[in-house]
């Protein structure tokens, strides 16, 4: 039995860059002091989400993987021996950017990283605007804490992502969200859990949280939070984080569970990929 502390975070945009870094630093301490070896924070978790409008003023958030922001959490991830996933928004060169999420090992050393694939383009989604498709496949990284890999919000309407970071070993996705109400509530219920028993796996989806009308003002939505862990049974792992406030929520993973939801559900064994001859077609 291999049981693993994981830590997701929820939070709102306070209104600038340098205190959103500082919360989620202290996120992360307050999760190592609690035991946690692995911390996921939220879709684009060190800014607003712009893609409420379509503004280039917000690409200067954008920095490289290797970045600034990223080499400040590499550090305290080696200071904590925590092993830290970080969506951010990354510019791979100059009008070149991307929805990643960049994972770095418990002694620091960045790992990797994984682009959002999916890219959406509809009312306060505006995503095409700031991003380009992700181009590095479903990579699955060999942390402290066991075999993960990455999905980004709008990704996990797409059940082949899923699949795909399963046939490449993950135990453990990690599905940073920036998820609002409408027609996104039933699905934010179903998807996850849906994910983790067809796929044999814990999910673990923070979402943020709140109303960002100190950036946008009338146009702001409310964003649900509602962060969950879910098996590789397809169970809710303890509670739904609030819908209102900020939270860091904090489950114990028996990875020993995996084999169990694999043996008893042959999913992989049956699998029949000959047959599915309409999915690599575009």
């Amino acid at each position: 039995m291999t049981v693993i502390r994981a830590a997701i975070t929820q939070t709102t945009w306070t209104g600038d860059k340098e205190s959103m870094i500082a919360k989620h630093e202290q996120f992360a301490r307050d999760a190592a002091a609690d035991g946690a070896q692995v911390i996921c924070f939220q879709e684009l978790f060190y800014g607003p989400y712009f893609g409420i409008t379509e503004d280039a003023k917000y690409y200067a958030y954008a920095e490289p993987a290797d970045g600034p922001i990223v080499q400040k959490f590499a550090a305290l991830a080696k200071e904590l021996n925590l092993v830290m996933v970080l969506p951010i928004y990354e510019e791979d060169m100059p009008g070149v950017y991307y929805n990643t999420a960049v994972v770095v090992d418990a002694d620091g050393t960045i790992l990797g990283k994984y682009r959002k694939n999916h890219i959406p383009h509809v009312e306060k989604f505006y995503e095409k605007f700031y991003f380009r498709p992700g181009n590095l496949g479903y990579p699955v990284f060999q942390t402290a804490v066991g075999p993960i890999g990455v999905y980004i919000c709008y990704d996990r309407h797409f059940p082949e992502g899923w699949r795909e970071l399963g046939l490449n070993g993950a135990q453990i996705v990690f599905n940073p969200n920036a998820t609002k109400p409408g027609l996104s509530n039933r699905l934010w219920e179903l998807e996850q859990p849906a994910a983790a028993g067809a796929n044999g796996y814990f999910v673990a989806a923070p979402n943020r949280v709140g109303l960002e009308d100190n950036e946008y003002g009338d146009l702001a939505v409310n964003f649900y939070g509602n962060s969950q862990f879910a098996d590789p049974q397809g169970n809710i792992v303890g509670e739904y984080g609030s819908g209102e406030n900020e939270e860091i929520l904090i489950r114990d993973l028996d990875l020993g569970l995996v084999r169990v939801a694999r043996d008893n559900w042959q999913f992989y064994r049956d699998r029949r990929p000959e047959t599915y001859t309409s999915i690599p077609k575009p």
